[in-house]
């Protein structure tokens, strides 16, 4: 079924949407929230509670790129039963190490968390990386959007961990010079 009509089925209140999205985009969702959280039970959880936040929003939000819109509420939905589930115990994983990657990015005061600034600072960062080389914001969405690890990413691109490394690196000094520019985040 198309987009457009399973987004058809929302606006019109029918159940079938759920079970259409399910079948196109529950595998895509279910590897967004397997790649943040590592756990099966929790990642399926965070599938199903995005079915509902899908129909929660729908309407009166008409997504233009369905695939994407259930990404994120997958995404955000998994950040947030991870950061539940480790409030208190802090260990390793590919999520600290993302979000450590990003800390020196992101300025940490408490104005830029209230809602309006953090919508201001994510058109900003989608608008430097539709600047960025093709390879360059595939490798910076993979692992900051995504999670995934950077040997993942290596063998998807065809590339060394070291220079995906490398590209990483180089990609967030480039993203901390922007948000200073931007004035999000100085100096």
């Amino acid at each position: 079924m198309e987009d457009s009509q399973i987004i058809e089925l929302y606006f019109k209140r029918k159940e079938e949407a759920i079970h259409e999205t399910d079948s196109k985009y529950g595998s895509y969702c279910f590897s967004v929230a397997e790649n943040i959280l590592h756990n099966t039970e929790d990642s399926e959880e965070c599938v199903s509670d995005t079915w509902l936040a899908a129909w929660n929003a729908m309407p009166p939000q008409r997504p233009t790129v369905l695939r994407m819109f259930l990404a994120k509420i997958t995404r955000n939905l998994s950040f947030n039963r991870f950061h539940a589930r480790n409030a208190e115990k802090r260990g390793g994983g590919e999520v600290h190490l993302v979000l450590e990657e990003l800390a020196e990015c992101i300025a940490n005061e408490s104005d830029t968390e209230s809602e309006y600034m953090a919508k201001e600072l994510e058109q900003s960062i989608r608008s430097f990386v539709r600047e960025l080389p093709e390879r360059e914001g595939n490798v910076f969405v993979r692992r900051y959007f995504f999670t995934e690890p950077v040997s993942v990413i290596a063998k998807r691109y065809s590339m060394t961990e070291n220079n995906v490394m490398v590209i990483l690196s180089r990609t967030r000094k480039m993203l901390k010079v922007h948000l200073c520019k931007e004035g999000y985040f100085s100096e």
